[in-house]
C-alpha cells in the first residue's frame, strides 16, 4: 500500500519539479482551469511560458473539442497565475488520479487559490442560453476522486464540504460583475460522467433534485482542491439548455457548446481579471 501511495505522490513531484525548472522559481499565486471553448481566455494572459502537456511528465494527453491542451504560466492583473487551456475528463478514459493531477501539481508549485470553469447544459428554466453561473454548490455523479489510499501529504482522509465554493471569492465576483453591469445567476452545478447527453428523464430528475445546470467535469477538481485546503472559486457558461422532453427537434450539439461558450468567455475573463485583481 505504501508503494501506491508513493507512485501516485511520485508522479504528482515529477510534473511540479519539471515545471518548476521551466519556470525558473517563479510561483503562480492563482491556479485556473478553462474549460470547452474557454480557452480564449488564456490570450488575455501575459505569457512567461506556455507549455503544452505533452511536454510534462505524467500528464495526459486533452482530447476534447474546445480543449488546447497547454498550460500558460504568465501574468493576469499582477498577479502570477497558471492555466490550463483545457482539462481532463474521466470520459477520455482517465482514471480520477489522472484528470485531478494537475491541481495537485499546481498545489506543489504554490497556487493559494483554484478558479475553475466549464461550459453547461441549462436545468433552470429561468436560464438562459450564454449566462453565466457562479457555482455555489454541487452534487457529484462521478467517482470521488478521493477514493482509494489517502495522501496524507495533501490533505486529511475525511475533508469537509460544507462550504467547497468559497464565500468571500463569490461576494468578489458578484460586485465585479456589478461594476461591469454583467448579469450573473448563481446555482448548484451537477456533475455525471458523461460522454452522452442527458436523456429528457434525467434532466427532470436532476433539476427536482436541486441542480440548476448539468456538465461532465470540474467537480473532481474542486474535491482535490479542497482535499489540498486550496480555495476555489467556479463559474458555468450555460451553452444549451437541457431537453426536458423527447423530441427530435431539439438535439444537443457539442461544436455549438464550443462556439457558444467562446461568445461568452470575454465576460467571463472580465470577472476572473477583476476578481484576481482583489486577491
Amino acid at each position: 500500500m505504501e508503494n501506491t501511495i508513493n507512485e501516485r505522490t511520485g508522479q504528482v513531484l515529477v510534473a511540479a519539479s519539471y515545471l518548476e525548472e521551466r519556470l525558473h522559481g517563479l510561483k503562480p499565486e492563482v491556479g485556473i482551469v478553462l474549460g470547452s471553448g474557454l480557452g480564449k481566455f488564456g490570450e488575455s494572459i501575459e505569457p512567461i511560458e506556455v507549455i503544452p502537456y505533452a511536454d510534462i511528465p505524467n500528464f495526459a494527453q486533452s482530447t476534447a473539442i474546445g480543449h488546447k491542451g497547454n498550460f500558460i504560466f504568465g501574468r493576469l492583473a499582477g498577479k502570477l497565475v497558471c492555466a490550463m487551456q483545457g482539462r481532463f475528463h474521466y470520459y477520455e478514459g482517465h482514471n480520477m488520479d489522472k484528470v485531478t493531477l494537475p491541481v495537485r501539481v499546481m498545489k506543489m508549485l504554490g497556487i493559494k487559490y483554484l478558479f475553475v470553469s466549464n461550459a453547461a447544459g441549462g436545468l433552470n428554466p429561468d436560464f438562459n442560453i450564454g449566462d453565466l453561473m457562479i457555482i455555489e454548490d454541487h452534487i457529484n455523479l462521478m467517482p470521488n476522486p478521493l477514493i482509494g489510499l489517502n495522501l496524507d501529504k495533501f490533505g486529511t482522509r475525511f475533508p469537509d464540504m460544507s462550504c467547497a465554493y468559497d464565500r468571500d471569492l463569490i461576494a468578489k465576483a458578484e460586485a465585479a460583475a456589478a461594476e461591469y453591469g454583467i448579469e450573473l445567476r448563481k446555482g448548484v452545478y451537477l456533475a455525471n460522467t458523461g460522454p452522452s447527453y442527458e436523456t429528457p428523464a434525467e434532466v427532470r430528475f436532476y433539476y427536482k433534485a436541486g441542480a440548476d445546470v448539468v456538465g461532465m467535469s470540474t467537480v473532481p477538481e474542486v474535491i482535490v482542491a479542497r482535499h489540498c485546503q486550496i480555495p476555489v472559486f467556479g463559474m458555468s457558461v450555460i451553452t444549451n439548455v437541457a431537453n426536458k422532453v423527447i423530441s427530435s427537434d431539439k438535439l444537443n450539439d457539442g461544436e455549438d457548446v464550443v462556439r457558444i461558450a467562446d461568445e461568452a468567455s470575454e465576460k467571463m475573463s472580465r470577472i476572473f481579471t477583476r476578481l484576481i485583481e482583489t486577491l
